[in-house]
C-alpha cells in the first residue's frame, strides 16, 4: 500500500519538476537563440538513466503513444490558428511540397543512407521516409517569432501541416514491405488515395460538425467548450485512424475549418488548445529525449553518420525537392532558397523511428539513433537560423494583424453578451471617426479604447485611430453585424476626407 502510494507520488512529482524544467526553458531558448524542442529534448536526456538518473525509460510503445497524441493536440492548435484566406492561395504549393516533395526528400536520402548505413535498399528507402517531413511543432513554435511573407509563412505552415501523413504512410508501407515475402505494390497505391482521400473528407465532416455542436450547445461553464472542441480533435483522429485512413490530416482539416468559422467562445478555445499544446510539446519532447541513450547517441560512429546524413538532407534533399515541387508556381529564388532551409526537422521522425523498434526489425536502432542526432542538427542549425536568414534574404513582411479575441463575460446560458477586443489598422473604415459618427448595430457599446498603452474612456467626441484597441460590448445578435463593420476598408476619397477632418 505504502509502495503504491510512495510511487504515484514520485511519478507526480517527476511529471511536475519535467513541466516546471520544460517551461523555463521554453523562457530562456529565445534568449539563447536555441529552438524550444532542443532544450526540452536535452532536459529528458539529461534526467534519463545516462544523465543524473532520475527516470530509466526505454518504452518506445509508450513514447510513440504520447507522440503521437502530442502531435494530435499540435496539429489542431495549428489548424485553428490557420487563417484560410491565407491558405487558400498556397494551397498548390504546399501539397504539392507535402506529397512530391516529402518522396523526393525521401529519395534522395535513402538512396545516401543506404551506403552510409550499409543496409539494404528497402532499409535505406525506410530512413528516407522516416526523416521525409517537415515538423508541425518545431515550424509552428519557430514561426511564431519570426516576421515572415504572409505567402511564404503560410505555404510552411500549411506544408508542414499536411505532409505529416505522407511521413507516416512511407514509413508504414516500407515497413510492411521489409516483413513481408510478397508484397502488393498495387494495393499499397490504392492504400495512398485511400488514406489521403477519407482523411481529406472525414476532417471536413468532423470539422463542420464540431463547428455546429460548439455553437448549438448550452453548457454552463465556459471552461467546457474548449474542452468539447479538444474531444473533437481526438474524435476525428480516432475514427479516421480506425477505418485506416489518415488521422493526422482529418485533424490539421477539422481544425482548420473549426478555425475559420464564427464560434462560440472563439477565445477560450484558442487559448486552452495553445497551452495545451505547449503542454504537450514539452511531454512530447522531454519523453523523446528520456527514449535516447546518450551514450550510444554520441558515438564517433553515430556523430559522423549523422552529421553526413544531416548535411544531405538539408543542404542537397530538401532543395532539390523544393526547387522540383515548386516549378511554375512563382516562387522567387530568394524564397526558394529559404523555403529550403526552413524545412525543419523535429518531433515526428523520432517518433517515426519508434515504428521499427515495435517490429523489431533489424537495425531499428541504429535508425533511431541517427534519426535522432539529424534532428537535432536540423533543429540546432535551422531553426536557430530561421529568423537571420529572412533577414539576410528581405523576406520578413509588414507587422502581422492582431485577430479579434472574444473575451467572454459570463457563461452563454446565463447571458447573451460577449466583450469583442479588435485592433484598427489604419485602412480601417472606422478610422478618424468619432464614435458619435458611427452608426454601431444594435445593442453595442465601446467600453474602452487602449490608445499606445494607455486606457482612454470613451464618449461621442472620441475619434477613433490608427493602432486603438477597441473592446465592444456586443449583443450576440448583433456580433455577426459588428465583424462585417470591422472588416470593412477605407476608400480612397472616404479617407482623405477623414483625413482633411
Amino acid at each position: 500500500m505504502l509502495d503504491g502510494i510512495f510511487n504515484t507520488d514520485y511519478f507526480i512529482l517527476m511529471a511536475a519538476l519535467l513541466l516546471i524544467a520544460g517551461v523555463v526553458t521554453a523562457k530562456f531558448s529565445t534568449r539563447l537563440g536555441v529552438p524550444a524542442l532542443v532544450l526540452f529534448m536535452l532536459v529528458g536526456m539529461v534526467a534519463g538513466s545516462d544523465g543524473i538518473g532520475f527516470i530509466y525509460f526505454d518504452n518506445a510503445k509508450y513514447a510513440q503513444l504520447v507522440g503521437i497524441l502530442a502531435l494530435v493536440i499540435i496539429l489542431f492548435e495549428g489548424g485553428l490558428q490557420t487563417k484560410w484566406s491565407s491558405v487558400k492561395p498556397v494551397t498548390v504549393p504546399a501539397l504539392s511540397l507535402a506529397t512530391f516533395g516529402v518522396l523526393i526528400t525521401s529519395s534522395v536520402v535513402a538512396v545516401a543512407a543506404k551506403f552510409i548505413l550499409d543496409v539494404t535498399w528497402l532499409e535505406g528507402f525506410l530512413f528516407g521516409a522516416i526523416v521525409g517531413s517537415t515538423d508541425a511543432a518545431a515550424v509552428f513554435a519557430v514561426l511564431k517569432g519570426v516576421n515572415l511573407r504572409e505567402r511564404l509563412g503560410s505555404t510552411l505552415e500549411a506544408e508542414s501541416g499536411t505532409n505529416d501523413p505522407m511521413a507516416v504512410f512511407l514509413t508504414i508501407s516500407f515497413i510492411q514491405l521489409l516483413l513481408t515475402d510478397q508484397p502488393n505494390y498495387f494495393l499499397l497505391v490504392g492504400s495512398f488515395f485511400w488514406q489521403m482521400g477519407m482523411g481529406l473528407l472525414i476532417g471536413l465532416v468532423l470539422g463542420k460538425i464540431a463547428t455546429y455542436a460548439i455553437n448549438r450547445i448550452n453548457l454552463d461553464s465556459s471552461g467546457l467548450y474548449p474542452i468539447f472542441a479538444m474531444a473533437f480533435a481526438l474524435l476525428t483522429y480516432s475514427v479516421t485512424g480506425l477505418i485506416g485512413a489518415s488521422g493526422l490530416l482529418a485533424v490539421y482539416v477539422a481544425a482548420l475549418v473549426l478555425g475559420n468559422a464564427d464560434l462560440t467562445y472563439r477565445h477560450s478555445i484558442f487559448r486552452f488548445n495553445e497551452g495545451f499544446a505547449w503542454m504537450m510539446q514539452i511531454l512530447m519532447f522531454v519523453i523523446l529525449g528520456l527514449l535516447v541513450f546518450p551514450v550510444q547517441l554520441f558515438q564517433l560512429d553515430i556523430i559522423v553518420k549523422g552529421l553526413i546524413l544531416s548535411f544531405i538532407l538539408i543542404l542537397i534533399a530538401r532543395p532539390i525537392a523544393v526547387f522540383l515541387s515548386t516549378i511554375g508556381m512563382k516562387f522567387d529564388l530568394r524564397e526558394k532558397i529559404f523555403l529550403s532551409w526552413a524545412g525543419l526537422r523535429g518531433a515526428v521522425p523520432i517518433v517515426l523511428a519508434t515504428f521499427p523498434m515495435i517490429s523489431g526489425l533489424a537495425n531499428s536502432q541504429l535508425f533511431f539513433n541517427v534519426v535522432f542526432f539529424v534532428v537535432l542538427t536540423s533543429a540546432l542549425i535551422q531553426g536557430s537560423t530561421i529568423t537571420l536568414i529572412a533577414e539576410k534574404l528581405k523576406l520578413t513582411g509588414t507587422k502581422k494583424d492582431t485577430p479579434i479575441h472574444s473575451l467572454e463575460l459570463v457563461s452563454i446560458g446565463k447571458a447573451n453578451a460577449e466583450v469583442i477586443e479588435v485592433e484598427i489598422n489604419e485602412d480601417n473604415a472606422l478610422v478618424y471617426q468619432s464614435l458619435a459618427e458611427i452608426m454601431f448595430p444594435k445593442d453595442v457599446l465601446v467600453n474602452a479604447i487602449i490608445r499606445n498603452g494607455d486606457l482612454i474612456t470613451p464618449y461621442g467626441e472620441t475619434r477613433i485611430q490608427a493602432g486603438d484597441m477597441l473592446y465592444i460590448l456586443v449583443s450576440k445578435q448583433s456580433k455577426k453585424e459588428l465583424k462585417r463593420m470591422l472588416d470593412q476598408k477605407h476608400s480612397l476619397d472616404t479617407h482623405l476626407q477623414d483625413v482633411a477632418k
